[in-house]
């Protein structure tokens, strides 16, 4: 039997490099001492305070159908979240509620993009991004933010990129895996580019509450920027809910009214009680996020101090998120060759660069996901290694 063409769309070039993530989770289970710092899935719990607000929603029967694009409830909290860091006002009718920060993505780039079109993404970036916009029939144009330059945006570049092809420019902010938090000038010249030549932005922000110095700048409060730009996010890191899948996207409302016909074929609404659990966690959640934010700054200081003592293996210091990016090109091999030797060495599991694209090839990512404990114990296992 054969199935259809577009199957062979929705793997990308990066997707072998996961399999280290799949090899030493089962070695985890079978009890083996492995430390997995290969996926950003933090050790943190889910606040009681927003478990108990979904169990007490099942237990008052909210086990039904519920809107297609979200309860008013969660999706106002969302509104009000975004209209504070943008600087904007935000109407929760621009709000639809998906699963997920990828679902939303991923049906954002559906929506937005088709066939003949181009879509400019910044290098390196989120694995999945390309295949999402692979299966829209558009073509994905990367554009490198090199190493030499803090794996940060060069604008020149992105507008060499601009073809009247163009319909579209991706990223995240912060990043995934850099952890670069762009600068509010960076972002003013990103929506300059996007207004002259009419282009969205589709901008992943699901690491904003876990900027560790500064403040996040959120794009679509730029000049103009409101009705072209699309803010996807989720619960997922700053509450500790990566399981829950609960996510947004966030656009102009003739974006939501296609949103909805997405969620109507593929999801039909989120649950009720998850929905009742991230509208609690949105409205009452404020000090988990700096608790979250302090607990991972420490273990990002805790990472760079130890690794500082490996051999020849250069750190980009994240100014957000939960990983960190090490240079091992001085070990004569790939990256990905490195992370196996690694983690067959010393149990350590660490995440190929080259997954996210050809600007971070010869980079590996380290997730500080694992409580201090561990994490000090993988970052001497590296060590070790790295002057074998």
């Amino acid at each position: 039997m054969e199935f259809a063409p577009f199957v062979d769309l929705l793997g990308g070039e990066g997707a072998e490099a996961w399999e280290i993530l799949t090899e030493s989770r089962i070695a985890l289970e079978r009890g083996e001492d492995v430390i997995v710092l290969s996926i950003g899935d933090p050790d943190l719990e889910t606040p009681g305070f927003v478990v108990d607000a979904a169990v007490d929603a099942l237990r008052n029967g909210d086990t039904h159908y519920t809107e297609l694009e979200g309860r008013s409830s969660l999706r106002s909290a969302i509104a009000s979240k975004l209209s504070s860091s943008a600087g904007v006002r935000i109407d929760p009718d621009w709000v639809t509620v998906l699963a997920g920060t990828q679902n939303a993505f991923y049906s954002a780039c559906r929506c937005l993009f088709g066939a003949g079109d181009e879509v400019i993404v910044l290098d390196p970036s989120y694995v999945t991004y390309e295949a999402s916009i692979a299966s829209t029939g558009a073509k994905q144009v990367r554009v490198e933010q090199p190493a030499l330059n803090g794996f940060r945006p060069r604008i020149d570049a992105i507008q060499a990129a601009v073809t009247p092809a163009t319909k579209g420019i991706v990223f995240s902010n912060p990043s995934n895996p850099t952890g670069v938090a762009l600068r509010k000038e960076e972002l003013e010249a990103i929506a300059r580019l996007a207004v002259d030549n009419d282009l969205w932005v589709v901008v992943d922000e699901v690491y904003s509450d876990l900027v560790f110095e500064g403040v996040h700048h959120s794009i679509v409060g730029m000049p103009e920027m409101l009705e072209r730009t699309v803010t996807v996010s989720s619960v997922s890191k700053s509450y500790a809910m990566t399981g829950w899948r609960c996510g947004w996207a966030v656009g102009p409302s003739e974006l939501g009214s296609h949103l909805r016909k997405m969620s109507l074929i593929n999801l039909y609404g989120l649950p009720g009680f998850i929905m009742e659990a991230a509208n609690t966690a949105l409205r009452e959640g404020a000090q988990e996020i700096e608790t979250a934010r302090a607990i991972y700054k420490a273990r990002r200081n805790l990472v760079l101090e130890e690794l500082g003592k490996a051999s020849e293996m250069p750190l980009l210091v994240p100014e957000a998120g939960m990983f960190l990016m090490a240079d091992v090109r001085a070990h004569n091999m790939n990256a990905n060759n490195f992370a196996w030797d690694l983690y067959r060495s010393t149990g350590v599991s660490v995440l190929d660069g080259g997954a996210f694209g050809s600007t971070s090839k010869g980079w590996v990512r380290i997730s500080y996901g694992v409580n201090e404990v561990r994490l000090k114990e993988a970052c001497l296992r590296i060590v070790g290694f790295t002057q074998t």
